[in-house]
């Protein structure tokens, strides 16, 4: 009967990974979501939703680079670890991920998107390049919109990090 116990015991080792990753990073995160609802506290909601759009770009990444996964022998735990870290909130790592990495991607102002690129007319012409959306900046805003445009790019590529604006445009 000790033997039993400690191949058992083996198995659960060995497949932790398999064993813990769902817990930690779907019935926890779903049990505290659930409570989180039920809060009237806005942190709390900032928290898992932030930990939501992390997993889903997680599951994203794995889908996408799957066959690369593959060759990464330790993968499952360095994702099991970074999901605990994300999910405990002792850590706040989901927080920390999104007011770090996320949330300047996104929502950094100097950031807006400013390409017009046209779409093809027919299958048959040629595809549209930066010069031929540039061209129709131009037609649709004039020339001097544009000379603003790329004064203000510019400006805020100088001030490291920080948008400058004009206040007409």
């Amino acid at each position: 009967m000790g033997s039993g116990g400690g191949s058992f015991l083996k198995v659960v080792l060995k497949n932790f990974d398999v064993l813990a990753g769902p817990v930690f990073s779907l019935l926890y995160p779903l049990y505290a979501s659930v409570r989180a609802i039920e809060t009237k506290s806005i942190e709390d909601d900032r928290q898992w939703l932030t930990y939501w759009v992390l997993y889903s770009m997680i599951t994203l990444f794995e889908l996408t680079f799957v066959k690369l996964i593959e060759w990464i022998p330790i993968w499952s735990y360095a994702k099991l670890i970074f999901t605990c870290w994300l999910v405990i909130p002792y850590f706040s790592g989901a927080a920390y991920v999104y007011e770090h990495y996320l949330r300047p991607f996104f929502v950094n102002p100097q950031t807006i998107n400013i390409w017009y690129v046209p779409g093809k007319k027919d299958f048959f012409s040629k595809p549209d390049d930066i010069l031929t959306a540039a061209e129709k900046y131009i037609e649709e805003n004039g020339t001097e919109a544009f000379e603003k445009l790329i004064n203000r790019a510019d400006k805020s590529k100088k001030s490291s990090g920080h948008a400058m604006y004009d206040e007409d445009y």
